[in-house]
């Protein structure tokens, strides 16, 4: 019975020409053998599986192949057999990791003065060589600097950093990337092809994403891949072995998002619960098809014709604008990380959802009939919005009556507006950074059919034309007719409303704090045990 090889080992590049993604590489190494400008020491850096050690015995073959010193070794003389097979006498492989101490260090480079046995050059490779203990680089380093002519040292690493300064200038140094998506899929085509294994594209490309950059881990996985499904690769079967998150609950995740429909996205939620999926790990995805979103949005070539979402990506690209996308992004990342502070995955899940949800721009009609029923002192909470001659809000009254009246509809139709641009800007169709602009600003001069808005200088930033056109178009919208808009930088002296609502976050930090400070029980702890109130982890109750 014929031995099987895993794909990592039978498939690894014998030459510089079936190496893939490293043509920088490949590109200054063939120049350098060319022109016989040999090098005493390399260096070869990048993460796992992205060809460092491979090239490093391509590297021994072009130095010590029968043919002579070159950059196509032929592969079937004894020097080049001999590598490939891991029996050449005068390749030393070293593993860095197993072998960090300096006596090590020390009988390899003894062993270094002494001529090859039977090649062109005596070749050390040291893997890991980070690893290698202080001591053990200083003793590396009598040698880098005054090397025997007949030695070459190969050095691979996946963290560059460590290694001293001293041995990196010795070093011709080389950083290898990792190996994109495309490159990877279509790689693993051809080799399935030529084992005359049957997969579909939408799995290959599954085992090509899950490999983050490594080729040697993608044709890992792939053996894993044939196992599970009995000899083929099909998508369904990679998906239950990588437990990958099924893209189509994204994709309706998004088309929900689109139309609104809460109860749609909590449906799908829950679905993903019963199959007890890790939330954290559809947060990753999703945030990882957001980012395929916005890429389209400016390139949509980065979209692979053969992507079976194509049309998806497509229509959803559509729907949401650049900003949509960029503000969901950051969304769906800081949902991740505030999952572990959630009561659990679930809660923390849906609260992602339903903030994403709140963001979705709304085309729904502005009801701007009398609302203040709400509020203790309307008239004074509308003389506070307007105000221009306080620097700073009054903490007492923010909480009752400002919030109240920034989440409330105004109580005047659009030809009533006076001015008082902190609750209108809800009403606006405004999202992501044209609504941030907004927030950042105060009214400075209003007429029937003009206003004027300031923005302090520490906000300039945000005066963006694409941003002052939609704010234009929201209030054209709004009232109706056409407002001639115009911004100017400085010159406020009320609250903007991002300010306000700033306002009533710290006043409700504030009275939290103080309630707790002063609560029995927590005093009672506080005094008889000596505990300690952590206040940054304190939250107000909404």
């Amino acid at each position: 019975m014929s031995k099987i090889q895993a794909l990592a080992r039978k498939w690894r590049p014998k030459n510089f020409l079936e190496l893939v993604g490293q043509d920088h590489v490949v590109k200054a190494l063939t120049n350098a053998f060319e022109q016989k400008r040999l090098h005493h020491a390399y260096l070869f850096t990048g993460t796992r599986g992205v060809g460092k050690t491979t090239i490093a015995r391509i590297l021994a073959k072009a130095l010590n192949c029968d043919t002579g010193i070159t950059a196509t070794p032929c592969g079937t003389c004894s020097a080049c057999v001999e590598i490939d097979s891991g029996r050449f006498v005068d390749l030393i492989e070293l593993d860095a990791a197993s072998n960090t101490q300096v006596d090590n260090m020390r009988e390899l480079l003894e062993n270094a003065r002494y001529a090859p046995t039977c090649a062109r050059y005596k070749v050390y490779i040291i893997d890991e060589v980070h690893m290698l203990s202080k001591s053990a680089f200083n003793a590396m380093l009598k040698t880098l600097e005054e090397p025997p002519e007949h030695v070459k040292f190969v050095l691979a690493t996946t963290d560059p950093q460590k290694i001293p300064v001293t041995v990196l200038s010795r070093c011709l140094q080389f950083n290898l990337k990792q190996i994109t998506l495309p490159l990877i899929s279509s790689h693993l085509k051809k080799i399935l092809e030529k084992e005359v294994i049957g997969y579909d594209v939408a799995s290959l490309q599954l085992l090509a994403r899950a490999a983050q950059g490594s080729m040697r881990d993608a044709l890992s996985m792939v053996d894993q891949a044939i196992i599970f499904g009995n000899g083929e690769i099909h998508e369904a079967e990679v998906r239950d072995m990588l437990s990958v998150i099924d893209q189509n609950y994204l994709y309706d995740l998004l088309d929900a998002l689109a139309q609104k429909n809460g109860k749609q996205m909590l449906s799908i939620a829950n679905a993903m619960e019963v199959r007890s999926l890790s939330f954290d790990a559809v947060l990753h995805d999703l945030s990882g098809l957001l980012h395929r979103l916005a890429l389209a949005h400016i390139v949509p070539e980065t979209v692979d014709e053969v992507m079976p979402e194509r049309e998806r990506i497509f229509a959803l690209i559509r729907i949401f604008t650049s900003e949509d996308i960029q503000l969901f992004y950051q969304i769906v990342l800081h949902g991740r990380d505030d999952l572990g502070l959630a009561p659990d995955e679930y809660a923390g899940f849906t609260m992602t959802l339903m903030r994403m949800l709140a963001f979705v721009p709304t085309n729904a009609s502005i009801d701007t009939s009398i609302s203040y029923r709400a509020l203790d002192k309307p008239e004074e909470a509308k003389s506070l919005l307007s105000d221009k001659k306080s620097n700073k809000l009054d903490a007492d009254v923010v909480p009752s009556a400002i919030e109240t009246m920034t989440m409330e509809k105004m109580d005047f139709s659009a030809d009533q507006f006076n001015g008082q641009w902190p609750a209108i800007i809800d009403n606006l169709k405004l999202n992501g950074m044209a609504k941030m602009l907004a927030q950042n600003c105060e009214i400075k001069n209003f007429a029937t059919d003009k206003i004027e808005l300031c923005i302090s200088e520490i906000h300039k930033h945000l005066l963006e034309k694409t941003y002052k056109e939609k704010i234009k178009i929201a209030l054209d919208d709004y009232f109706g007719k056409p407002i001639q808009l115009k911004f100017s930088i400085g010159g406020g002296v009320g609250a903007t409303p991002a300010e306000i609502k700033d306002s009533i976050k710290k006043t409700k930090l504030s009275n939290a704090i103080s309630a707790i400070e002063t609560d029995l029980f927590v005093r009672e702890l506080i005094d008889n045990f000596d505990a300690k109130l952590i206040v940054s982890s304190i939250k107000p109750i909404e």
